[in-house]
């Protein structure tokens, strides 16, 4: 397959899965720069020359003259970069738009309120906050029930009746939140959203990139 370019970022992000799902939709690749060292090659001149903010993932197209940095526009790219772009990013106007929200909502709801409680207990770049701990799960779970109520009667995506960028946006970060945050009490509230997982997570291209569906018993913990 065509590849579509080369992609900057410490191991397992799911921002760098979600592009490579999309890729792989498109019968396209997105290489992982396997020499890259989180904290130091995001700090050369190098890097920084191409990456301003040494920010990742980082992204760097085939032919060297596209260089983005943002997970959102890096899966955006790739859902647009192939034969399945009309399919990913919605054929009219209403569409797109639809696709649009959730893709900023995964972002913007889910990531926004996932990211706190994993870099406290499980990554511990700053120290445990309680109340921000609980206000981060409290809106994460409000978030999750916003999909779990627009799946409602059994619908397998999020938008229309095809698979699009707003369903691997949305999964993205639901399959990392299940091992860390949104544990099996919480799915309990959500069948849902459990069901969507697991279909979404029997494409071929998702299950490569993202891996099979792993619950945690009980949420991360200080």
């Amino acid at each position: 397959m065509a590849s579509l370019g080369k992609i900057y970022s410490y191991p397992n992000n799911y921002r760098v899965q979600r592009a490579q799902a999309l890729a792989a939709l498109n019968g396209t690749t997105i290489e992982l720069d396997s020499a890259f060292q989180m904290g130091v090659t995001n700090r050369t001149p190098e890097f920084l020359a191409k990456f301003p903010l040494g920010k990742v993932p980082a992204f760097e197209s085939a032919d060297g003259t596209l260089h983005l940095t943002e997970g959102q526009a890096i899966a955006r790219y790739a859902a647009e970069s192939g034969p399945k772009a009309a399919q990913l990013l919605g054929e009219d106007v209403k569409t797109r738009a639809l696709v649009e929200q959730w893709s900023c909502f995964a972002e913007q709801e889910l990531s926004s309120n996932m990211l706190p409680p994993m870099l406290m207990c499980v990554f511990k770049m700053y120290p445990y906050d309680e109340a921000r701990f609980g206000q981060c799960v409290a809106g994460f779970e409000r978030a999750a029930k916003r999909v779990e109520a627009a799946l409602e009667g059994g619908k397998k995506f999020l938008v229309g009746e095809q698979l699009t960028l707003a369903d691997v946006m949305v999964v993205g970060v639901l399959q990392v939140a299940a091992k860390f945050v949104m544990d099996q009490e919480m799915l309990k509230g959500l069948p849902n959203v459990e069901a969507y997982l697991k279909g979404m997570l029997e494409v071929p291209e998702l299950k490569e990139a993202f891996g099979a569906l792993e619950v945690c018993a009980e949420k991360v913990k200080p």
